[in-house]
């Protein structure tokens, strides 16, 4: 047995007692409780204080006309749908009525069929209303869906970040136990990729987007983390960064961090033998429209035997990330130490 279908909660504002009666009469017969207020005023009132599920609003009233009104029945919170009554054949009327807020309106016609043209026109409004409203609790069920995902990705972010920084605190520790210099410095190679990833994730943890990385701010964060691994055993090389604002896709920027702790680490390494002093400049800066342009170079020793091959885990490794970022890297001979670049799209 189909249960019994609620009425349709009609609010009629008209000063015409007599239109209200018969509307009434007629509404009611065809499942509407309509509930008539014969002045501009105490409708606003009586749409105040709700419980109405689509308005009849006439247009020439005493002290207020329908249009003074209108304004204010679409600005009430939850607002019901308006249909707008009028005597007038005024195009005018009717689309000033629309433009305010209205969402139908209907001329006062007996003869033409008044009552079931306003009962089709409050029908489809309430149908209207009802859609809009599905479709608002649909957008904020997907808004609060998003947001539980975005959370919870940056609490996975949050741990990841914590579980590697764990790792290389490890590492750390293990290479201080080894005395073979080759050893050790596989491990510092290792702990300054392992930052690299990290430093994405962290990024991602405390920014309001995770889907993208601030790479100035990325960067930052991963030549300060290199500083601090290098500092104890080869502090003789200053670490200079210079970057502008670029966003870029997250695994974009692991790929970047990745090439940046490589050539850095390479440098540190060999470009200042023998405890000389120098420096290794990290630059940054837009190229073109929708390009940057990464590059690492140090004034140190250069390479004797040209730019390497990627016969070593370290070429591999810069080859492989520059492919995930669809260019390469390339070396300047010209450069009188070693000058890496990266161009790539944002």
């Amino acid at each position: 047995m189909e249960a019994a279908r609620q009425p349709v909660r009609l609010l009629y504002i008209d000063d015409d007692r007599a239109l209200c009666r018969l509307v009434q009469k007629d509404l009611e017969r065809n499942g509407f409780e309509v509930t008539c207020i014969h002045s501009a005023d105490e409708g606003l009132a009586a749409a105040r204080a709700g419980g109405f599920d689509v308005v009849a609003l006439d247009h020439f009233m005493p002290a207020r006309e329908g249009l003074d009104v209108l304004p204010e029945l679409a600005a009430l919170p939850d607002a019901p749908p308006v249909v707008y009554v009028t005597g007038a054949q005024e195009g005018r009327i009717a689309v000033a009525a629309l433009r305010a807020g209205a969402v139908d309106y209907v001329i006062k016609d007996v003869d033409e069929g008044f009552n079931s043209l306003l009962r089709s026109a409050l029908e489809a409004a309430v149908e209207q209303g009802a859609l809009r409203r599905a479709k608002e609790a649909a957008e904020q069920e997907v808004r609060a869906a998003r947001d539980r995902a975005e959370a919870l990705l940056r609490e996975v972010n949050h741990r990841v970040g914590n579980s590697l920084q764990l790792v290389s605190s490890l590492i750390s520790l293990q290479s201080k136990q080894l005395t073979d210099p080759a050893a050790r410095d596989a491990l510092r190679d290792a702990q300054a990729r392992i930052e690299a990833v990290a430093q994405v994730h962290r990024r991602l943890y405390t920014s309001a987007k995770v889907e993208a990385v601030a790479l100035d701010d990325y960067l930052a964060g991963l030549v300060d983390e290199l500083r601090q691994t290098f500092a104890a055993e080869k502090g003789n090389a200053r670490i200079a960064l210079s970057t502008q604002r670029i966003e870029v896709p997250t695994d974009h920027a692991v790929s970047l961090g990745v090439i940046v702790a490589e050539l850095v680490t390479n440098a540190v390494k060999y470009a200042y033998p023998q405890g000389r002093k120098g420096e290794i400049r990290v630059t940054l800066a837009p190229e073109g429209a929708a390009g940057a342009l990464l590059i690492v170079e140090d004034d140190g020793v250069g390479m004797p035997d040209g730019p390497p091959q990627g016969t070593g885990l370290g070429g591999k490794i810069l080859s492989a990330m520059a492919s995930s970022l669809k260019t390469r890297v390339e070396f300047d001979a010209a450069h009188r130490g070693v000058r890496a670049k990266l161009s790539f799209s944002r």
